[in-house]
């Protein structure tokens, strides 16, 4: 049964920092950091319908001018998370332009940003091209409990704050519970596979009532096409099968070895299955990783440890290892594994 989320690097190499998260069955995608994306093609850009971006350094966010160019006239709806002050900040990249044409492209977009600030508070502003990108609708709000970023009938998005000299954000993308169907029971009961199915799984997943209607329910008949009908909720409830938990992804990158920002993470990302994770430098290069405020190859597979992760992804590797990508990969390997099996 596959998952409903399909993350994979933006670079291949691993080298350059970025996420490109599938959500399958919808035709949309998430972006976890902005960074070097020009590698992604139109298609997979405008299928983006949120980016989370850890901090504004060069290398995680120049990405969102691209995204932006990409997405003019074609793309109705973007909406960006970041951390403390990322409202003022996005302000000022749409100031930098000029938009004396872009009220009159005939499919507007509208961007909603939002910011997680230090004390766990949150600040929305929105960006209409009808506007030319004038700020509208500023606000704040309340913390959310654990640190929710997102949540939706499918996954959710959480976020904690650790310290890179700076503060950076650190996600928890979780995909909800998965529910798989038989297929011999929809034939069975004159039934024809369609769009309706997912709409069945989402109405159990929130524990709809059994008279809640199922529209356009694929009936099969004469020797035309299956015809739609509605259905309640009780009468196709049997074509429910196992409930699957789902699957945690953790992206964290750019933060300082210290017992603070460990402590974040377990909160944030304890028994997480899969964590992406910066490995920036060799073990023996550990007094210039503290320097750069970034994790050697072996604390990211320590935290990994500590983390209780049980897949591990190393990315956002230094240039002076190109080539020597493997030695990094394995040396999180070792500290992940060799210390989980003592």
């Amino acid at each position: 049964m596959h998952s409903t989320l399909d993350p994979r690097f933006v670079d291949p190499t691993a080298n350059e920092p970025g996420l490109f998260i599938d959500v399958r069955d919808e035709r949309r995608a998430l972006l976890v950091d902005l960074g070097d994306i020009v590698r992604l093609p139109p298609r997979l850009l405008l299928r983006v319908s949120h980016a989370f971006v850890t901090h504004t350094h060069m290398d995680h966010f120049a990405g969102f001018d691209h995204l932006l160019a990409v997405g003019l006239g074609r793309l109705p709806r973007l909406t960006l998370w970041g951390g403390p002050g990322f409202v003022e900040q996005l302000q000022h990249k749409l100031r930098a332009y000029t938009w004396n044409v872009v009220h009159r492209y005939e499919q507007p977009l509208v961007i909603d940003v939002h910011a997680l600030e230090a004390d766990g508070s949150r600040r929305h502003a929105r960006f209409d091209s009808r506007q030319r990108f004038a700020l509208r609708n500023a606000a704040e709000a309340p913390p959310r409990p654990g640190g929710l970023l997102l949540d939706e009938p499918l996954f959710a998005v959480r976020a904690a704050i650790v310290d890179h000299e700076m503060p950076v954000l650190a996600f928890a993308v979780e995909e909800k519970a998965r529910l798989r169907v038989a297929a011999d029971r929809i034939t069975a009961m004159g039934l024809a596979a369609g769009a309706w199915l997912r709409a069945l799984k989402l109405a159990v997943l929130a524990g709809a009532p059994d008279d809640t209607p199922i529209d356009g329910v694929l009936r099969r008949g004469g020797p035309g096409p299956p015809q739609p009908e509605s259905r309640r909720l009780g009468e196709l409830r049997a074509l429910v099968l196992d409930t699957v938990p789902g699957r945690r992804i953790g992206y964290v990158t750019d933060l300082r070895y210290t017992p603070a920002n460990i402590t974040r993470l377990r909160q944030l990302l304890m028994d997480v299955d899969l964590l992406y994770i910066e490995s920036v430098f060799q073990e023996a290069d550990r007094d210039q990783a503290a320097r750069k405020n970034h994790l050697t190859a072996h604390q990211a597979g320590d935290i990994a440890r500590q983390l209780r992760a049980r897949a591990v992804q190393p990315f956002h590797f230094s240039p002076r290892y190109r080539g020597g990508e493997e030695a990094l990969r394995a040396e999180v390997q070792a500290a992940w594994l060799g210390a989980t099996a003592a």
